[in-house]
């Protein structure tokens, strides 16, 4: 129960950034297609066009975090709440189509070098690093940007255009002093490369909880040790250790007690062991008790592929 209030408290609070967050960018944005029109800068509506991903990418997030708190049911029985994982995938990938189409555009302009009405872009383009470094710092102090995929995915990319503003302003100076009209280009295959390092990362990590994989904040040796070195248990086989969506892991596994153990005990031995793992970062556990006559080789991991019987490994 405290876990589910603690997680509640963040689910809300990563609600409320996002919403201000994104009425930010998407009045940003705004702007930016105006100025990028008044001052014929094909700069400032590239950018703006990473602004509307961003705004896309919280409107995602926002709307993740509202489906994954519906109630679970029958046809759910974990609930919504790995809709956040969906979103951050989303967000990820996101993040690699911008980074592609960045560099493609700056192939382009190496190429073909357009005019840049530099001192109307670098006002513009410096307003807009305030107003995502505002953004980003709203994000970093009101919700879980280190924990929370889906979060994490919203918060880069507000990052990565923040960088994009800063490539903006570098290359308005040195075109406006040097007249060097390859700066544009450059600066933006730079930032091309942090974005694409961001997106790989985050739908790296949300591939991962999709594949059911190991959590990373979850030591499975300590895991394994912990549940056999309790008092009662004779051994453990089928563990599987996974993450719902971010912050929730969970565990279920069967484990061999003495025959002539009665539920109270049982009981108890179980309490004692989720009480350890919660200090595992394992919130959700579900184990199932068997006894010494339930045959079973010495794996700790272990999945029936293709059982006659329901006890048949």
């Amino acid at each position: 129960m405290e876990h589910d209030h603690g997680h509640s408290h963040s689910h809300s609070a990563n609600k409320k950034t996002l919403s201000i967050s994104l009425v930010i960018i998407t009045a940003y944005m705004v702007i930016e297609v105006i100025g990028g029109l008044i001052t014929n800068s094909l700069a400032l509506l590239a950018d703006a066009g990473h602004m509307l991903s961003d705004a896309l990418s919280l409107f995602i997030a926002l709307m993740a975090f509202q489906f994954s708190s519906r109630e679970a049911d029958y046809s759910k029985t974990f609930g919504y709440k790995r809709f956040e994982i969906l979103a951050a995938v989303i967000n990820g990938a996101t993040l690699i189509l911008v980074s592609a189409y960045i560099i493609y555009e700056a192939i382009q302009r190496f190429q073909n070098p357009p005019e840049i009405a530099s001192s109307g872009m670098l006002l513009i383009a410096f307003i807009g690093l305030l107003v995502n470094a505002l953004a980003a710092w709203i994000m970093l102090r009101g919700s879980d940007v280190k924990d929370n995929l889906n979060m994490r995915g919203a918060y880069l990319h507000v990052v990565s255009d923040m960088l994009g503003s800063v490539a903006a302003i570098m290359a308005a100076l040195l075109t406006m002093i040097f007249g060097w009209g390859w700066a544009d280009p450059l600066a933006s295959v730079m930032v091309a490369v942090l974005v694409l390092r961001s997106g790989y990362l985050v739908t790296k990590s949300s591939v991962h909880v999709l594949m059911e994989g190991t959590p990373s904040n979850v030591d499975m040796e300590q895991v394994t040790e912990t549940i056999l070195n309790t008092e009662g248990i004779y051994g453990m086989h089928d563990l599987h250790v996974w993450t719902i969506t971010s912050g929730l892991n969970a565990l279920t596994c069967h484990a061999v007690v003495n025959e002539n153990m009665h539920i109270e005990e049982s009981e108890r031995i179980l309490h004692k062991i989720e009480h350890a793992l919660k200090h595992l970062n394992i919130h959700h556990v579900t184990i199932q008790m068997e006894t010494p006559a339930h045959l079973h080789d010495s794996s700790i991991l272990c999945v029936a592929q293709a059982a006659p019987s329901a006890h048949d490994h």
